[in-house]
């Protein structure tokens, strides 16, 4: 249960004019706020039409008044809804008049994070309200609406109280050290133990989709110097973002790019030129570019299609095995013959235009397939999400080593560790540096 005690109010409506405005209050003292401003009692889930007065008794406007007392609400506080007209200077006299009886305006997101504090919303469903107030297409909003639902926070749920009991029956074998393990039930724990770990891998895939449903897919333009990344970024894009040259190592820096295809948010970024050699500056380019790619959901590795085609390996040292690598052979048009183009190899000109056709429609498969394959089932999920998944995943395959070599102590050790990693998702345990984060990126009124 959250400790201050303060009563808060905000406009709970879109910036700008509109038909209808809504001003929120919730806090201890929001029903008799509520009654002051209408002059009259409030009743529980009524609506009523009444005007708004000032100090002096004039009236600010007419609307409609809501009271929802404590716990139904959806704070869990006692919560005061004033639907006026829509006019930003009206609502802010609303607003003014409630300051001035002792209420105090809201930080952003903290309606929401008072929903969260009370228990009517873990923290994953809290960002969901962010991210479905936020969707730009339809299908974001409707994986948005599922995480407000709880079904990721469901399945997030189910995983952590296996893991809980799995630590339990280690911890209480480990009183009976002196037994065989194998007529204590070990076995029996290393499979639920694994099938535990394919269900985290399993909800991690899921959120990652969810995460790109969300923010969109990090596709990373890397390769050597002078290969046309740039170009490709400008053609890519529909306008000259980069800055185009000759020169070698011309691009010292990230550059960002956002389109959209199919519904999905694709951010192109455009990275310096990866060599062994270059100034101080280009180095540092280089640096950046490697931060990019361990991002990465896609690597479109751009080559300059009359040289020989480089080992992706060598330009790409420590990449993820899992991110795909589409190689693209700019330049195509100075060849003399076109080559035929492979499954994972498309040969395009970024000046002429020659085969962007292809490489979008590539674009398209690759992320439409990867975002898409949750069919009905999708969520929206968050970067932080994804990280806290995979270091449950983590802890899971060291305590999936550790029990094999009959370690119970460290096994159970790293299944605790797995749980909290867990818990962070849904606000189960959380610092408050990372609540003070979260909240902060909501819109005020919400």
């Amino acid at each position: 249960m959250m400790q201050d005690n303060d009563t808060i109010v905000a406009i709970a409506t879109a910036a700008g004019s509109g038909g209808v405005g809504i001003v929120r209050v919730s806090g201890p003292q929001s029903a008799a706020i509520g009654e002051n401003l209408c002059g009259r009692r409030l009743r529980a889930r009524y609506a009523h039409y009444t005007r708004f007065r000032d100090a002096t008794g004039e009236t600010i406007d007419d609307g409609i008044a809501l009271y929802f007392p404590a716990p139904h609400s959806f704070t869990g506080e006692d919560v005061v809804e004033l639907q006026a007209h829509g006019s930003p200077v009206v609502l802010q006299q609303l607003v003014a008049r409630a300051c001035a009886l002792g209420v105090r305006q809201a930080r952003p997101g903290e309606f929401s994070e008072r929903a969260f504090l009370n228990g009517r919303l873990d923290l994953a469903q809290a960002e969901a309200i962010a991210d479905l107030i936020a969707a730009t297409d339809a299908r974001a909003a409707r994986a948005a609406r599922r995480s407000l639902e709880g079904v990721f926070s469901t399945r997030v749920q189910a995983l952590a109280e296996t893991l809980v009991h799995l630590r339990v029956q280690i911890e209480a074998t480990i009183d009976f050290a002196d037994e065989p393990l194998d007529t204590l039930g070990i076995g029996t724990l290393r499979c639920q133990l694994q099938e535990a770990g394919e269900a985290l891998v399993r909800l991690r895939e899921d959120a990652e989709r969810g995460r790109k449903l969300r923010d969109g897919a990090h596709v990373v333009i890397a390769g050597p110097p002078n290969a046309g990344k740039s170009s490709l970024l400008n053609a890519l894009s529909g306008r000259d973002r980069a800055i185009v040259t000759d020169v070698a190592g011309t691009t010292r820096d990230t550059l960002h790019e956002t389109i959209r295809m199919d519904g999905v948010e694709l951010t192109l970024v455009d990275t310096a030129g990866l060599r062994e050699s270059g100034d101080v500056i280009e180095r540092e380019g280089m640096r950046r570019a490697r931060d990019e790619l361990a991002r990465a959901d896609l690597v479109l590795l751009v080559q300059d299609a009359s040289g020989a085609e480089p080992d992706p390996t060598a330009i790409l040292p420590g990449l993820d095995p899992s991110v795909p690598v589409l190689s693209v052979c700019n330049k195509a048009d100075l060849l003399d013959r076109l080559p035929p183009d492979g499954p994972d190899r498309i040969h395009v000109s970024a000046r002429t235009g020659l085969g962007l056709e292809r490489l979008q429609l590539q674009l398209r498969r690759r992320v439409a397939d990867d975002v898409g394959r949750q069919g009905g089932g999708e969520f929206s999920a968050r970067s932080r999400h994804v990280e806290s998944l995979r270091q449950t995943e983590r802890h899971v395959e060291t305590a999936k080593r550790e029990l094999d070599h009959e370690y119970l102590e460290l096994a159970a050790e790293e299944l605790r560790q797995a749980h909290d990693a867990l818990g962070e998702i849904t606000g189960k345990v959380s610092p408050d540096e990372l609540l003070g984060r979260i909240f902060s990126t909501f819109c005020i009124g919400k």
